[in-house]
């Protein structure tokens, strides 16, 4: 079997469970988007699922959306970041990637908003709100998102919100992985509740490749899957450093 296949493979097992969990929520599998994520994977990798269909990616680094941008010209990809970005890379995620789902913090859509009208570009983003107790994760607390959504309507227009993200907590229980995807959708539907101006959060990115059956039960419109479809990833001891030191 090609690496090819494989990732064709894979990526149909994913389709296939993303479809089986809706179902079994009593869900339109059709309201759940896939968001393959390539990070750490080279142009070859990339290539094959291309012609596999796939058109739209999730890197988490700057850096590597900057590193695939060019060579992978060819492909039409949209690039998306879903990782935690430094302020310092806000220039070239306004030029490159199609859409944030890692908008966590107002100094950050300013430089942001910033960069884009100097492009002439508007791009769609997600809040990123941090529901879980883990030091490592990043996020929004949810107590500030409402004022947070307030402020990105009045100071950064380029900045079109389109609904929430989050990681869960890794941890083994499944209920305490739930409770953090739950905790995302109510707090996206209070928010509703507000009828924000300029703001729409139809969207929850929600559910990776060890939980996103539990996060799609929960409510998730879109899953953000790389090992599961790319394969184990071998990382090298510079991926570990933050966005602005790499």
């Amino acid at each position: 079997m090609t690496e090819e296949s494989s990732i064709a493979t894979r990526l149909v097992q994913v389709q296939e469970k993303i479809r089986s969990a809706a179902l079994r929520a009593g869900r339109d599998p059709e309201s759940v988007s896939l968001l393959p994520v390539s990070k750490t994977f080279g142009e070859e990798a990339i290539r094959e699922i291309v012609r596999a269909g796939v058109h739209r990616l999730g890197e988490n680094k700057a850096q590597e959306i900057r590193s695939k941008y060019e060579p992978l010209a060819d492909c039409g990809i949209d690039w998306v970041m879903i990782g935690h970005l430094q302020t310092n890379k806000a220039k070239d995620i306004a030029r490159m990637a199609s859409e944030v789902q890692s908008l966590d913090r107002m100094e950050l859509a300013i430089a942001l908003d910033r960069r884009l009208q100097q492009e002439g570009r508007a791009i769609d983003t997600l809040v990123q709100v941090k529901t879980s107790i883990e030091p490592s994760k990043y996020g929004l607390p949810p107590d500030e998102l409402s004022a947070f959504l307030r402020r990105l309507v009045h100071e950064t227009p380029t900045l079109r919100v389109r609904g929430l993200m989050t990681l869960a907590i890794n941890v083994p229980s499944q209920e305490a992985v739930r409770a953090c995807f739950r905790t995302l959708r109510e707090l996206r539907d209070r928010i509703q509740d507000e009828a924000i101006d300029g703001i729409e959060l139809d969207r929850l990115s929600m559910g990776m490749s060890g939980d996103f059956e539990i996060a799609i039960e929960e409510g998730s419109t879109e899953v953000r899957i790389g090992t599961a479809i790319f394969g184990g990833r071998i990382y090298g001891s510079d991926y570990y450093w933050p966005e602005g030191k790499a």
